[in-house]
């Protein structure tokens, strides 16, 4: 019997449509969180617990199972709608072959019984095929005439999100495939993924911005995926692995020459497939990943095993929601039980709260877990966590440790219930809910101290003003009255600095000169280091390259802030915000003063001509070179990259596969539509 089977066999039929009901709203929360929100409340574990109870639930009484069930149908990623004829920024096509999902068991003995199955129908001897199943978001590849065509996600298995451009910015996905014997047309599925090492600098940049970090690298890989922005896209450092060859002439009779095929074309397959000769040695395949797993580059949780025999596969054939040829084998996460000792709570440089739990040590994946993130206040109230409980804690994607469930049969008579606090636990200054965020803020931005620190090792961090001092050297600095500003640092004397706990003479030499070298950080990296809500490292980059110099920053309008890269409603805000505060305009004179850089340098842009100067153009669709190529050349000329098309924009560049909304809403604005020959005929005129 499964192991989620609990008391399915004994439920009545009136309690059975009930709780049918509420596990279908509840399993379809979880999958508008997990596909498309990428930002899972549950581990998959927990999910599958709900999928396998309505599943046996279903089988039972099936007079309650109904067409729009979450049994029937693929949780979908589909990009929600925007005001044209795009979802969110991505345009959709009907996949040419339904893309389904696997089903999955955490039971050995239902492994058994899949073999059974098959052996009913199979008239002649196969193997099986298995494989890594990789712990990312599931990608459609199209190729014509051995060229990247489109690039498609699962979306809701009928239709995918166009992510082609994106795609394209993925290393390990050849644009033009190897010379070879490949259909002139053919799909291959197959996962994007985000391996470990890429994972961890994406979450500690975020965590740097306090933005929320990934909570494993399946939803770092699905989020990124869907950037509006390529170039961004590219540095995410995601990899591809593909595993399915879709073609009506295909001359291979088994998944693994198949596999063979692909690999010879240029196209990224796993290195750690493996033909198994019954079930058995599959089992054994499964048993020896299971341990070696953990030493994986990337994520993986489980084993896909594949009927080999592409013929057999076709006998089989497909249920409503996946192939009968194919099956899942999940591992259980690890996890482990320890206690709740006490919760700190942490007031960052944008006055974010953020709860940590300290843990009795505990033996996790390899590594001591003493401190989990709880997040915010709902999530901890979502827990009900008191002091003293004990509760199981996992990595999520073996990265971060994070608080899964309490074990309330341990919970002692008396525990006291942790409580958010009402005030900031640093300064006690009322806090305030962003009612957009589920976090909490201290106001007191200026007489904070834990805020005011949080500033200082932003603005001297390697990828700000890259000042040679950590944690230690800000809270001696700050404790002894030395720094309350950012530019009291360009102020230290080494008379102040010889007071530090053993610091000497190099000790300070050192430190002054790393100060000095950090006047010379170019315009983006001081703009990141101001610390402004929202602009992180990227965002800097674009600003600055957009506006030039802090002065034309701000004294930009709201409406011209929007039309720059990267910039939404809410970072335009911040930006207004920031530049209104008199107590932030002094800061900036004071560090202007100190001698940082507050403008670009000439020749960071190469400059060509002004044929374009002053003009604000919007881009869409497939040039003869790339979009950023584009983009350079436009700011060559002395036009600005628009991120959307309104009243302000100049010109819409329509390449090929325009963005049918924007083409609408050029047309409705009065807009001049160019073509890319038309671009170079403006600026060919003074070259």
């Amino acid at each position: 019997m499964p192991i989620f089977v609990r008391y399915f066999f004994t439920v009545k039929k009136s309690d059975a449509k009930k709780r049918i009901e509420e596990l279908k709203e509840l399993i379809n929360t979880h999958n508008h969180n997990y596909y498309v929100l990428n930002s899972p409340v549950i581990s998959d574990f927990e999910y599958d617990i709900l999928m396998n109870e309505l599943i046996e639930l279903e089988k039972r009484f099936p007079q309650y199972q109904t067409q729009d069930s979450p049994t029937q149908k693929v949780g979908s990623d589909l990009s929600q709608a925007d005001n044209g004829g795009e979802r969110g920024g991505f345009r959709q096509y009907r996949h040419q072959y339904p893309m389904l999902s696997l089903g999955n068991t955490y039971d050995m003995t239902e492994l058994y019984e899949f073999d059974r199955r098959i052996k009913k129908v199979a008239d002649t001897p196969f193997t099986y095929n298995c494989e890594l199943k990789f712990d990312g978001t599931a990608i459609c590849l199209t190729y014509k005439e051995g060229r990247l065509f489109r690039a498609l996600t699962r979306g809701d298995g009928t239709v995918g999100d166009d992510v082609t451009e994106n795609v394209r910015e993925i290393a390990t996905i050849p644009q033009q495939l190897n010379a070879g014997s490949w259909p002139g047309q053919f799909e291959i599925r197959g996962e994007i993924y985000m391996p470990y090492k890429a994972f961890d600098r994406l979450n500690l940049q975020r965590e740097a911005d306090e933005d929320p970090p990934f909570a494993n690298p399946r939803n770092a890989a699905a989020g990124s995926l869907k950037l509006q922005e390529s170039s961004a896209v590219r540095e995410r450092g995601l990899e591809a692995t593909l595993y399915h060859l879709i073609a009506p002439d295909l001359n291979v009779t088994s998944q693994s020459e198949a596999l063979k095929a692909a690999s010879e074309w240029g196209l990224p397959v796993s290195e750690y497939a493996r033909e198994c000769r019954d079930i058995d040695q599959a089992v054994e395949y499964i048993n020896m990943w299971d341990e070696k797993r953990r030493t994986l580059p990337f994520a993986t949780d489980g084993i896909v095993i594949k009927v080999n025999q592409l013929e057999l596969q076709r006998k089989l054939g497909f249920t409503a929601k996946s192939p009968r040829w194919a099956t899942a084998y999940k591992f259980k996460p690890e996890e482990a039980l320890t206690k709740v000792i006490s919760i700190d709570y942490q007031v960052g440089r944008t006055g974010a709260v953020t709860p940590v739990a300290n843990l009795e040590p505990v033996l996790l994946s390899g590594t001591v877990v003493k401190r989990a993130t709880l997040h915010n206040g709902e999530q901890m109230e979502m827990l009900d966590i008191h002091i003293g409980d004990y509760v199981y804690v996992e990595k999520g994607g073996e990265i971060i440790p994070k608080i899964t469930r309490v074990d309330l049969s341990k919970r002692s008579e008396g525990a006291v219930k942790a409580s958010f606090p009402l005030y900031c636990p640093d300064c006690g200054t009322p806090l305030v809910k962003d009612p957009d965020e589920a976090k909490s803020f201290c106001p007191n931005s200026e007489g904070c101290p834990m805020q005011q620190k949080g500033k200082f090792l932003h603005f001297i961090s390697r990828k700000a003003m890259n000042i040679n001092a950590g944690e230690a050297t800000i809270e001696q600095l700050y404790s002894k009255g030395f720094i309350r500003r950012l530019s009291d640092l360009y102020k230290l004397t080494p008379q102040q600095l010889l007071q530090l706990d053993k610091w000497k003479e190099k000790s300070v030499s050192n430190f002054l000169s790393s100060v000095e070298q950090s006047k010379e950080r170019p315009f983006n990296r001081v703009l990141f280091a101001l610390g402004i809500k929202y602009i992180g490292e990227t965002t800097a980059s674009s600003l600055a390259s957009a506006f030039g110099s802090i002065d034309n920053l701000m004294n930009a309008g709201r409406e011209e802030l929007l039309q720059t890269e990267d910039v939404g409603e809410k970072l335009a805000d911040s930006i207004l915000d920031y530049f209104s505060n008199p107590d932030n305009l002094k800061l900036i004179a004071e560090l202007k003063e100190s001698g940082l850089k507050f403008a670009m340098e000439a020749g960071q842009v190469q400059r060509l001509s002004d044929s374009l100067n002053g003009k604000s153009i919007m881009i869409t669709g497939v040039y003869s070179i790339s979009r950023e190529q584009m983009k350079a050349y436009i700011e060559a000329h002395g036009g600005k990259v628009a991120s959307s098309v309104s009243s302000r924009t100049d010109y819409l560049l329509a390449g090929e596969k325009s963005g049918e909304s924007k083409l609408k809403k050029a047309e409705k604005l009065g807009i001049p539509v160019i073509s890319e020959d038309e671009l170079y005929k403006m600026t060919n005129k003074n070259i």
